[in-house]
């Protein structure tokens, strides 16, 4: 509780800040609704938020899992042969260039409305990051015990399940955690043009000038990358238990 106590002090202070400056006449709040409206917008939605916030879930963990397994597959493939990892890398930095605003009315062209096209967009966004890292995880093994297991007469698929993999964890970590909060924002993005979830209920909101919903929608997307990141934390603590030398605050 008391590592929670900064962060629970922040928020306080920031809502307390926001309402003040809509109090003030600081900011009008057609531009920026008082927590209070927020709430409210919360309530009056009800079932509705709570829908379009377990749809962009659905479709963000998806999108989230395929990058996640896609992008390992291809880090253990592209660590094994250096001549695909240069021919390779060039176009996956080229995707993650492109802004995904622009890539997805193609996908509404190739997939059509509703939830492929926003699973695909949040695996595109979610990927580069989780290759990256992996990438450079796997490649962070001891050179020195690298070749000590080898002079055990130790196989690849030895060495890559009880060394490379076990010295990128730290690096899967941070990879999975922001590949997540992408795959929400990818997913998000996706329904914009392709309608459905929080993204739907933005847009819409936007055309009626409800900026209380606005704000309700992306608290509750906020709320979506938190229960990511909680949720890697656990699964990675439950993983390292057993392992008292690996920092713990690093998760």
């Amino acid at each position: 509780m008391t590592n929670r106590r900064p962060l629970l002090l922040l928020i306080a202070l920031l809502l307390l800040g926001w309402d003040l400056l809509v109090r003030l006449n600081v900011v009008g709040a057609y531009l920026l609704p008082p927590p209070a409206q927020v709430l409210q917008a919360f309530q009056d939605l009800g079932p509705e938020l709570w829908q379009a916030g377990l749809q962009t879930l659905s479709s963000a963990t998806l999108g989230f899992l395929g990058s996640a397994i896609s992008g390992f597959i291809l880090a253990l493939i592209l660590s094994r042969f250096s001549a695909l990892k240069q021919a390779v890398l060039p176009v996956a930095v080229f995707f993650q260039t492109v802004p995904i605003v622009a890539i997805a009315p193609l996908l509404v062209i190739w997939f059509g409305f509703g939830a492929p096209t926003v699973r695909v967009s949040a695996l595109i966004v979610s990927f580069f990051p989780l290759l990256a890292n992996a990438l450079v995880g796997l490649g962070q093994s001891d050179p020195q015990l690298r070749e000590l297991f080898r002079v055990y007469g130790a196989s690849p698929r030895q060495i890559l399940f009880q060394l490379q993999i076990p010295s990128s964890l730290a690096y899967l970590n941070a990879g999975l955690k922001v590949a997540s909060g992408l795959a929400v924002v990818g997913a998000i993005v996706g329904e914009f043009v392709a309608g459905g979830g929080l993204g739907g209920l933005i847009d819409s909101a936007r055309t009626q000038q409800r900026v209380d919903i606005v704000f309700a929608a992306l608290f509750l997307s906020a709320l979506i990358g938190f229960f990511y990141m909680a949720l890697i934390r656990w699964g990675f603590g439950l993983l390292l238990r057993h392992r008292p030398y690996f920092n713990k605050d690093s998760l």
